[in-house]
């Protein structure tokens, strides 16, 4: 099975020198969102997005510090009333890019039947609709991140829980899914991941034999790189393809 972070993972980091976008920003920047929201998110952004990848805090220190700030954006997007209707077209307007080579990766896994368990701190609403509007939503294609809770007129009232933020992505917010135990077969995983918190997505699967994790270093490369060597089985620095994964694919599924 493949299990795998979704924002700067699947999607790009960066194109022609520029910021690519994540879900949340996706959301952060559109026309829903009305100037003083923006602002305040921005804010937020500036503020804890360093502690976020700061070699030198620990995760004990930062956990408190993500509900935070992801606790925070939520209730400020909950104030913009945005419209369930209006995220399809939220997501074409943005510059939302999957990697190089996602084409190849969905298709692969799809053809083999192999699941793709996406687990992400971003907005699930969006990330979804991402998928779908490339095409490659698959059958075999599972995601657990934090989705909207909208009422009767498809107004966003609250984000459904538990919340997932980039340092619990682990088992104790898959009690109760079951979604590993129902691959309890596949005991062979590729994780792939963007940051240290990304390492313990597979900390739910009952009976791990083989575990390859491909981790994508996007920014800070310098500073993190002794982190990320320790960390990950393979360390691609500055890559905005899928190229590698797939070559490991293919090797796997045509032995």
């Amino acid at each position: 099975q493949v299990i795998s972070d979704f924002d700067m993972t699947l999607s790009r980091f960066g194109c022609n020198g520029r910021r690519c976008p994540t879900s949340h920003n996706i959301l952060d920047t559109s026309r829903v969102v009305s100037e003083d929201g923006k602002k305040k998110l921005k804010d937020l952004l500036h503020y804890y997005y360093p502690i976020e990848i700061d070699p030198n805090r620990t995760l004990e220190e930062k956990r408190p510090l993500m509900v935070e700030w992801w606790t925070k954006a939520h209730e400020l997007l909950v104030q913009q009333k945005i419209h369930k209707g209006d995220i399809a077209q939220i997501v074409r307007e943005s510059e939302a890019m999957l990697r190089y080579g996602h084409g190849d990766f969905f298709d692969l896994l799809h053809k083999n039947n192999v699941p793709l368990f996406i687990f992400s701190a971003g907005v699930g609403d969006i990330l979804e609709e991402i998928i779908r509007q490339a095409n490659v939503f698959y059958s075999n294609v599972n995601v657990v991140s934090n989705y909207m809770g909208f009422n009767e007129d498809g107004v966003l009232t609250h984000f459904k829980g538990p919340l997932i933020h980039t340092y619990n992505k682990n088992n104790t917010v898959l009690q109760g899914t079951g979604y590993f135990q129902q691959l309890s077969t596949r005991t062979s995983i590729i994780l792939l991941g963007d940051s240290m918190g990304d390492l313990t997505m597979a900390d739910g699967v009952p009976s791990v034999e083989n575990i390859l994790k491909i981790g994508f270093l996007n920014d800070k490369v310098e500073e993190q790189r002794g982190k990320y060597l320790d960390s990950y089985d393979i360390v691609l620095e500055s890559d905005e393809t899928l190229d590698v994964v797939n070559g490991v694919l293919r090797y796997v599924l045509t032995e």
